[in-house]
């Protein structure tokens, strides 16, 4: 039986590799260390097909090491030991654990002795933040490395690629017209666009074919159509879940939850990407909403399924619910852009600390007024830097909550507030 496309288009040589300059290019760290042969243990980072497993095996293979790959779905501390077990009369070996995410504390505390000591050179895959997922004695022995989803060119690379040089499609007439429907559904995803691309092609079955937006489509709305926790509709499910709470839809909202629970969604996944919601679109608005996302967070970790469908549903229905204000988003978004911009500006004399005496000769913290020394505990002294002076960053939402602190706000800086 013939691989996917995606398979047989798997990468032999980190040349054949497209995608992840910032890791890869000429310059990069990365490829530094394969080419030196001196590589840490690392985990790769980032969305379903963007070559994560890929660049493992291949860095096994420019390292010529023994390579050992264990699915976390699958394996366990058994499993894990065998290898390192082999490793110990013959270390350096290449261990990759995909979906490393998914292995819990003991299983991951199995791996600790093995890597410290170099028997094994550790290579885990992530679709989930490992700052969450990975424990901290683990993750302070490898190196993190953050995956990309595919730019278009990145994309157009891999379509023309598989033309030219599947031993199927190249023997065929296919010349693709409109690639927009191909990257839009692929979404960054090497994997999927191929298996859509290959779909395609295969759905028509004639030697010579014209692929347009329409034509994939077509296929897509077919073929496409249940929840795959791995990766085919993950982020696109998550997305409409998100864009529902955002637009105040609990309907929707618990429609694309159940989508997901009856896909076996990770609830700690869900419940993150709520926990983000609760802060970035809601915010002053009613910051109950993040003590709430919080609150779920934890408590689906301790209970897991199937009662932590009620309290994910719980949550959402709130989000959903308030009121919404991206103010803080925006005001923090502004200040990261202003530092960029202006670089490091020196903190104010007044604003500075002073805990000798040559600082405080030299001005630290004089003419620095107490707040609480002041009439309703305030005192109109500048804070930013001078070059900055009177700059106004955080403009509050409109709702009820927000309103009241702008009404505060205009009362302390009328200057800036005082519209």
């Amino acid at each position: 039986m013939l691989a996917p496309l995606a398979e047989r288009m798997r990468p032999q040589s980190l040349d054949e590799f497209i995608g992840q300059e910032h890791l890869l290019g000429t310059n990069a760290l990365l490829r530094q260390w394969l080419e030196t042969g001196s590589v840490p243990s690392l985990l790769l980072w980032g969305p379903p097909g963007v070559g994560k497993t890929t660049l493992a095996r291949l860095i096994g293979q420019q390292l010529q090491r023994p390579f050992h790959s264990l699915s976390a779905i699958s394996a366990g501390v058994k499993d894990v030991r065998q290898v390192i077990d082999q490793a110990r009369t013959q270390p350096g070996q290449v261990l990759f654990i995909d979906e490393i995410h998914r292995f819990n504390k003991a299983q991951q505390d199995a791996l600790l002795g093995a890597v410290e000591a170099g028997h094994i050179l550790l290579i885990g895959a992530t679709t989930e933040n490992p700052s969450f997922e990975v424990i901290s004695a683990l993750l302070s022995r490898c190196q993190v490395y953050i995956l990309k989803p595919l730019s278009e060119e990145n994309l157009l690379a891999l379509v023309q690629r598989a033309l030219q040089k599947d031993e199927v499609l190249r023997q065929m007439q296919v010349v693709v017209q409109e690639y927009e429907a191909l990257f839009r559904l692929s979404g960054g995803d090497a994997r999927k666009l191929l298996n859509l691309l290959e779909m395609v092609v295969m759905a028509h079955n004639a030697p010579q074919l014209q692929i347009t937006n329409a034509a994939v489509l077509q296929v897509a709305q077919t073929k496409m159509a249940r929840y795959d926790k791995s990766g085919e509709q993950h982020y696109d499910i998550i997305s409409a879940f998100i864009k529902s709470m955002r637009g105040s839809d609990p309907n929707a909202a618990v429609y694309w939850l159940a989508r997901m629970i009856e896909g076996g969604e990770d609830p700690k996944f869900i419940a993150r990407r709520m926990l983000i919601l609760a802060s970035e679109d809601i915010g002053n608005a009613n910051p109950t909403a993040l003590v709430m996302a919080t609150n779920c967070f934890q408590a689906v970790a301790m209970v897991g399924y199937p009662e932590a469908r009620i309290i994910l549903s719980q949550t959402a229905v709130y989000l959903a619910a308030s009121p919404k204000s991206n103010a803080s988003y925006l005001a923090i978004e502004q200040a990261l852009a202003l530092v960029r911009q202006s670089g490091d500006l020196d903190v104010p004399l007044h604003l500075r600390n002073a805990p000798t005496t040559l600082m405080k000769k030299a001005g630290y913290g004089q003419g620095y007024e107490y707040s609480h020394d002041f009439a309703q505990n305030f005192s109109p002294q500048e804070y930013l830097p001078e070059a900055l002076k009177g700059k106004k960053i955080y403009e509050p939402g409109q709702n009820a909550r927000e309103n009241e602190l702008r009404q505060y706000l205009k009362r302390c800086w009328k200057d800036k507030y005082g519209y």
